[in-house]
């Protein structure tokens, strides 16, 4: 194993971290052993603070995806600084297949990187955007204490309408729904049909997943409703009509995801409106405080025009979710570090770019990014200020790091330089703190 590096943070007694030759160990009574699953599993049930729990009851939770398992020292610096709870194991299905890692090696690396730096506040771990009850199930098992759920399959986006029966009709015309600050809604009867056509089989299927797992206490965990993998944006009336047939249906969600007018698209600003988004924001969230869950933004990532009329609106009270502005930074470490890497790693996603598109929506022009042969060393990192070249690079990652050779370089890369790293993460992150009106934590002096 060679010398040893002691993380001066992770010192617990007879138990700490180090580092070794061949990287991160676990040290238990002066015996080293590799910082794999059992460890994990050692530290979770000896020192508590290193297993998720629930956060998304706190005013303001974040998630902050990490597709590599190397970010959390950078993100936990944020969340010491800024008043919000973090999710700091948060991984789709799709993003597991992608990379190539289980739902065991994202919440392994939370776990040895809040006692690496002995994080005591308390963080998530989110299955994020999970369909199935078999894909919930095994979340759950592992310890995970929030699931996304993803009602995309069961919304209908063809612009049907429903029949409406007797109850729906009682329930919604005619009436006047008051919220906050004056906001209300009202249904047509051509609302309603198209909000039970879209959204009433996605009610039912939640309901059984709510009784299936969260009902009961079988499982300390929280529930997130996702809405917004949606052709169309989630109207006032459709959200207000989701979350009463829920609450009917008797589920209690701590969030829900609606799909926001404009673009929320990977990697980049608000595409749209802004007046627009800042007048539904503003009904959304009244909606949300009306029937007493959180509003959650997806693919939060950098919307920084938008941010404002979130934490205005919401009065502070949010869930957002990153991810891959996270793998963003790490390639503007290889940027600056190894410019001729990065061209390697640019090279091999402009040719699989149309590959990866299958599974993101995005709007980059390939023939506005500069060519990187073009561009000094100096002028590299700058391409992940464009965003053509964030968006190639942003949804290439599972193409890039599945290359041996890439991946190898890649890894060396970042692990040569995880302070680098975590600086570039504590500086962007905190910007979407900042612009989220994230109040700054008040430390003893």
């Amino acid at each position: 194993m060679g010398k040893l590096m002691m993380y001066p943070r992770s010192a617990h007694g007879k138990v700490f971290m180090a580092r070794g030759d061949g990287g991160d160990v676990l040290v238990i009574d002066g015996k080293t052993r590799p910082a794999d699953h059992e460890a994990a599993e050692y530290l979770r049930e000896n020192f508590p603070f290193t297993a998720p729990v629930p956060v998304l009851g706190r005013e303001r939770s974040f998630g902050v995806g990490d597709r590599l398992g190397i970010a959390a020292p950078g993100h936990v610096r944020v969340f010491r600084k800024y008043d919000a709870a973090p999710v700091l194991a948060q991984q789709s299905m799709r993003e597991l297949k992608l990379t190539g890692r289980t739902y065991k090696d994202v919440l392994d690396a939370a776990t040895f990187a809040v006692f690496r730096e002995d994080y005591q506040d308390g963080f998530g771990a989110d299955g994020d955007h999970l369909k199935t009850m078999d894909e919930v199930r095994g979340a759950l098992d592992l310890g995970f204490s929030m699931i996304t759920l993803d009602c995309s399959e069961h919304i209908r986006s063809d612009g049907g309408k429903a029949e409406l029966n007797e109850d729906l009709r009682r329930r919604y015309l005619d009436r006047t729904f008051m919220l906050e600050d004056g906001d209300s809604i009202v249904f047509t009867e051509d609302d309603l049909a198209k909000a039970q056509h879209i959204y009433g089989e996605a009610v039912r299927y939640a309901a059984q997943v709510w009784w299936s797992f969260f009902a009961s206490s079988a499982y300390r965990a929280e529930l997130e409703i996702s809405i917004d993998e949606t052709a169309t944006p989630t109207t006032p009336q459709q959200h207000f009509f989701a979350a009463s047939e829920l609450k009917l249906a008797g589920v209690r969600m701590a969030t829900l995801a609606p799909r926001f007018c404009g673009e929320f698209q990977k990697g980049i600003d608000y595409i749209g409106d802004v007046d627009q988004f800042d007048r539904e924001m503003r009904v959304h969230a009244a909606i949300a405080r009306h029937f007493g869950y959180k509003i959650s933004v997806h693919s939060g990532s950098d919307k920084f025009s938008v941010f404002p009329s979130i934490g205005r609106h919401t009065r502070g009270v949010f869930h957002v979710k990153t991810a891959g502005t996270n793998w963003l930074e790490a390639m503007r470490v290889c940027a600056e570090k190894n410019p001729a890497l990065y061209r390697e790693a640019h090279a091999f996603a402009l040719k699989h770019f149309d590959e990866a598109r299958a599974y993101y929506h995005v709007s980059a022009n390939l023939n506005k990014i500069p060519d990187p042969g073009t561009l000094s060393d100096d002028e590299l990192p700058g391409l992940m200020d464009d965003n053509n070249a964030r968006q190639l690079i942003h949804i290439t990652y599972g193409l890039i790091l599945s290359d041996p050779w890439l991946h190898d370089q890649l890894c060396r890369l970042w692990d040569a330089n995880a302070e680098l790293y975590a600086d570039k993460l504590e500086r962007h992150i905190a910007r979407h703190m900042r612009l989220l009106g994230v109040p700054e934590r008040v430390r003893a002096d």
